[in-house]
C-alpha cells in the first residue's frame, strides 16, 4: 500500500488507535492532518513520531458542526487538498439504565450521539464536498463490535456505532458515482491507554479469553486494516464492515 503524496485527515489522532492510524499512513508516504480535541501535548507527540514532513495539527471538537467545517477547510487550505478521511474520534460513557437518573440518561445520549454519529456525519459531509470537486477520495469509519453484540452499560455507544454502520453504507451508495469509497472497521477490545484499567483489572483475563487468540488487538492491527480499506485496489469493498475482534464475536 502506497499513499505517497496523499493527504489524510485522522480524527482523534492524539493517542491510541488514531495515533497508530496516523503512523501507518505516514510510514506509507502520506501527509497527516492530526485532529485532536483538547490534548495538544499528545497531538504534538504524535506529530513528532511521524516519519516524513508536512504534517498538520487541527484542533476541533467533532461534536461542534462549525468546528468540523473549519477543520476540514483548514486541512484543504494548508495541505493543498484532502484525499482520505479517517473518522476515529469517539466517546464512551457508561449510563446503566437501572442505575442512572433521567437527566444523566438524556445527557449521555446527547453527548454520545453528537460526537459518535452526528459529528461523523458532519465530517463526512464536509470532506465529501471537497472530494466530489476533485475527483474522488476514501472515507474509513471506525465502528465497534458493540454495534452488533450490544453495550448494556453504555447503550448510547452501541447505538451510535450501529448508526455509524448504517450511515457508512448509505454513503457508500450515495458517493460511489463520485468515485468516493467508504469502508468501516469494527474492532473489539484494543490495547490502548483507555483500555489499560480494564485489561489490568479483575476482568482482564476474561476480556482476553473472549478471543481464541487469548489476547486483544494491537492498535497497529486496526491501523493496517484501515489503510487497506483506503488503498487503491480496495474499491470494490466499498460499503463493507470488516470485523477485527480476534473471533471474540462472530456475527452471521
Amino acid at each position: 500500500m502506497n499513499f505517497e503524496g496523499k493527504v489524510v485527515l485522522v480524527t482523534g489522532a492524539s493517542r491510541g488507535i488514531g495515533r497508530a492510524i496516523a503512523l501507518e499512513f505516514a510510514m506509507r508516504g502520506a501527509r497527516i492532518a492530526i485532529n485532536y480535541h483538547s490534548n495538544q501535548v499528545a497531538a504534538e507527540e504524535t506529530r513528532g513520531a511521524l516519519p516524513g514532513t508536512g504534517h498538520l495539527l487541527v484542533q476541533a471538537d467533532i461534536a461542534d458542526p462549525q468546528a468540523v467545517q473549519a477543520m476540514v477547510q483548514r486541512t484543504v487550505d494548508q495541505m493543498g487538498g484532502l484525499q482520505i478521511l479517517i473518522n476515529n474520534a469517539a466517546i464512551y460513557q457508561e449510563h446503566k439504565i437501572a442505575e442512572v437518573d433521567y437527566a444523566t440518561w438524556q445527557h449521555s445520549w446527547r453527548q454520545t450521539l453528537n460526537a459518535n454519529l452526528i459529528g461523523v456525519a458532519n465530517t463526512c459531509y464536509c470532506a465529501a464536498q471537497h472530494m466530489i470537486k476533485f475527483g474522488g477520495g476514501r472515507i474509513v469509519n471506525v465502528s465497534s463490535r458493540g454495534a452488533f453484540r450490544g453495550e448494556p452499560d453504555a447503550p448510547a455507544y452501541g447505538a451510535s456505532k450501529a448508526g455509524l454502520n448504517a450511515l457508512s453504507q448509505s454513503l457508500a451508495k450515495a458517493l460511489a458515482p463520485h468515485n468516493i469509497f467508504v469502508g468501516v472497521v469494527a474492532p473489539g477490545w484494543v490495547e490502548t491507554e483507555m483500555a489499560t484499567d480494564a485489561l489490568n483489572g479483575p476482568n482482564g483475563d476474561f476480556i482476553r479469553n473472549e478471543s481464541p487468540l487469548r489476547r486483544v488487538a494491537k492498535p497497529e492491527e486496526i491501523a493496517y486494516l484501515v489503510a487497506f480499506l483506503a488503498s487503491e485496489g480496495a474499491e470494490f469493498a466499498t460499503g463493507a464492515i470488516l470485523d477485527i475482534n480476534g473471533a471474540s464475536y462472530l456475527r452471521t
